[in-house]
């Protein structure tokens, strides 16, 4: 009776400790399996004005670089800030100017795991550059950029430029797709491109406007100013298209649904098949499958199991 009673928790435990065994494996890797990546929320950008400009100086020979950006934001952000001044050594004693001031300058920049966007607006502004206090580079209305990507669509870009615009005090009129060149005697010239638009597959790009500007003021100790301006851009990259949105064969026309669906379950014994006959170079590929170690810690535990049931069982005979 009582080597009965000792035995019977015996050959429970280690029935338990087998089962244990080989459930802890699959039940390890059903938790691993249901953690995923999250999808790529893709990018953006906006800028209202960045300047890339090389001054001169009357009395030196260096050239003073002037970079600068107003309201230059990335996903997710944006910015409102209507004015930017700069210093310059050796320009008008290092005291600041104004490079941009407008009534509105916005730039915003969003991601979305579906979409992502970048805008720009640039309301009734003027630009200027050293050596030209008074005479603005450009003037102009409105201005407005956006690119916009969506997951699984064509990116689209668009610039528009709404109402006059001015250069060096000149009102001018700027082709859609073209340059316009601006030349004033005794101060430089502009060359101005107009809503530039770009697109990929996945990634679009949109400029209101460019500028190369050349000129020569001769004031504030500023013998020439060359380089680039950019006014309104933004730009933006297609999030990634969700893993259960990727591309399966349509059905065939041709064929009734009823008879498709008895072809698809005839397919699993072929694969059955092609399964069962993988080679010593596809294990070796693979390393084994990560559930091997819990089988085999299962199949440790029951042989123990077993065999300490037969050792108590031959001693109860003797």
């Amino acid at each position: 009776m009582n080597g009965n009673t000792f035995r019977m928790p015996a050959r429970r435990l280690a029935t338990v400790a087998a089962a244990t065994a080989l459930a802890a494996g699959p039940a390890t890797l059903a938790g691993a399996g249901s953690a995923h990546a999250t999808g790529d929320h893709g990018r953006a950008s906006a800028t209202v004005l960045r300047t890339g400009l090389d001054v001169s100086l009357l009395n030196k020979t260096v050239n003073v670089p002037l970079a600068v950006t107003l309201n230059e934001v990335q996903a997710p952000e944006s910015a409102e800030k209507t004015a930017l001044t700069a210093r310059l050594d050796g320009v008008d004693g290092g005291k600041p100017f104004s490079v941009l001031r407008a009534d509105v300058a916005e730039a915003r920049a969003t991601a979305t795991a579906g979409k992502s966007e970048g805008s720009t607006t640039l309301a009734r502004a003027r630009l200027h550059v050293p050596g030209l206090p008074l005479l603005s580079v450009i003037e102009v209305q409105e201005v407005t950029s956006t690119a916009t990507c969506e997951a699984g669509k064509q990116p689209v870009a668009d610039a528009n430029l709404l109402g006059p615009v001015t250069v060096l005090g000149k009102k001018v009129t700027l082709t859609t797709g073209g340059t316009t060149d601006v030349k004033v005697p005794g101060v430089g010239e502009v060359r101005l491109d107009l809503s530039k638009e770009e697109t990929t597959s996945r990634t679009a790009a949109a400029t209101a406007l460019e500028l190369k500007v050349s000129v020569n003021p001769g004031d504030l100790n500023v013998a020439e100013v060359d380089g680039t301006v950019t006014l309104a851009r933004a730009t933006c990259e297609s999030p990634a298209a969700p893993a259960d949105e990727a591309g399966q064969p349509p059905a065939r026309a041709d064929e009734p649904p009823a008879e498709q669906d008895a072809e698809r379950s005839a397919e699993p014994a072929a694969d059955v098949k092609a399964q069962g006959a993988r080679t010593e170079a596809d294990l070796a590929e693979t390393g084994g499958s990560s559930a091997t170690p819990y089988v085999a810690a299962g199949a440790a535990a029951l042989v123990l199991a077993g065999g300490g049931a037969l050792v108590l069982a031959r001693r109860r005979r003797g």
